[in-house]
């Protein structure tokens, strides 16, 4: 036991402190954020409920990432392969099993806990290729075809969830991991013109009736003000009203008057701009900044290539899906369920992200342990 102290203290003087400081920052301000979002909402269950468990979640999630950093990256890339078939097996299991809320099957549950499986399959594809683009450098059009093949799997069995948000998370990482593993432009430009081709095809056969009415309202949200364009108008009248202070901590009215849906998941944006106003919304993006930069200077200064790109599949994730949340909080993107990372209310989401950095971690504290990496 005195060892593992040891260890762990050695390693914690090693890791990126300003990364996690950063990380444990943004997810406590989450927590006041849904103590005020969910106060008193829909379901009849008070803020400060949200609020504890989220505060729970936090301590796992944090105790995981502690423990992922310690194992270190090289042994769940030795794992990757293992790690990517129990992930496909859990999606197939969602899709098999999962109950229907709001016409989504997105969660499973053994023994009392629920969990999304999508959330973790993130972590899962950047492992997998990561080790697999390494391996085999998608320089010719096989390997690259290849290498894209892995991520759809996964991409195919969320969309019949049907959860588009996150397939669209799982492709914009491997876009990202392709590139960051050497792809030629002229695939990657190949693979954008043949995206932006099929959307018309995708919009008029693959998507669902509220999937369409998503992107229909995001051209026009007033063609059906009091429907599915209803989310995107008391959104923007959210973030609006904050002005450049906002009107201070749990005296936000469209939350607190249940004008804004989900306030506490999909939409903690609006909340925390209508509560911080401008002047918050700064600070905010400033500190994902610094958490993005950390990344990214652990990502530059690794000589492993497996390690290099694993981490541009992280700042992919992250970076996304803090455009996507706040985006489409402003009616700047369409609207499509994706959690603010660290904001937003749900374990799942707050795991898989402190386990990601814990990996990152691992690659930082590898590196200062051993002299080659860095």
């Amino acid at each position: 036991m005195s060892s593992f102290f040891k260890t762990l203290r050695e390693n914690f003087a090693l890791t990126d402190k300003i990364l996690i400081g950063s990380a444990l920052m943004l997810a406590i301000w989450g927590i006041f954020c849904i103590y005020s979002a969910a106060g008193g909402n829909a379901e009849g269950a008070h803020g400060l409920d949200y609020a504890i468990k989220q505060a729970g979640w936090l301590l796992v999630s944090f105790i995981c990432m502690i423990a992922v950093m310690l194992l270190g990256p090289y042994k769940l890339l030795d794992g990757a392969y293992p790690l990517f078939g129990l992930t496909l097996l859990l999606l197939l299991l969602t899709d098999l099993l999962a109950p229907k809320v709001n016409g989504a099957q997105s969660w499973l549950g053994f023994g009392g806990i629920r969990f999304q499986p999508s959330e973790f399959a993130k972590i899962a594809i950047i492992l997998m290729m990561s080790k697999f683009l390494s391996r085999y450098p998608p320089l010719n059009f096989k390997t690259f075809m290849a290498g894209l093949g892995v991520v759809m799997l996964p991409v195919i069995l969320v969309l019949i969830q049907p959860d588009a948000g996150s397939a669209l998370v799982y492709l914009v990482i491997a876009f990202i991991m392709l590139l960051a593993a050497g792809t030629p432009i002229k695939f990657l430009g190949g693979l954008v013109g043949l995206g932006l081709s099929a959307i018309p095809l995708a919009f008029m056969f693959a998507l669902k009736e509220y999937q369409k009415n998503r992107i229909l309202v995001f051209l026009d949200p007033m063609r059906d003000p009091l429907g599915a364009g209803y989310n995107v108008i008391q959104s923007r009248i959210a973030v609006g009203s904050g002005g450049f202070a906002g009107k201070g901590f749990l005296l936000g009215t469209q939350s607190k008057l249940k004008f804004l849906p989900e306030p506490h998941t999909d939409f903690i944006f609006s909340v925390f701009s209508e509560e911080f106003g401008f002047f918050g919304n700064m600070l905010l993006i400033f500190l994902f900044g610094v958490l993005l930069f950390r990344v990214t200077i652990t990502g530059l200064k690794t000589r492993d290539r497996r390690c290099k790109i694993l981490v541009s599949g992280v700042i992919a994730w992250l970076w996304f899906q803090m455009f996507e949340s706040m985006g489409m909080s402003i009616g700047l993107v369409p609207v499509t369920g994706l959690p603010l990372p660290f904001l937003s209310y749900g374990g799942s989401s707050l795991l898989a992200i402190f386990i990601a950095l814990g990996i990152v971690a691992g690659v930082y504290v590898e590196g200062a342990n051993t002299k080659r990496v860095f």
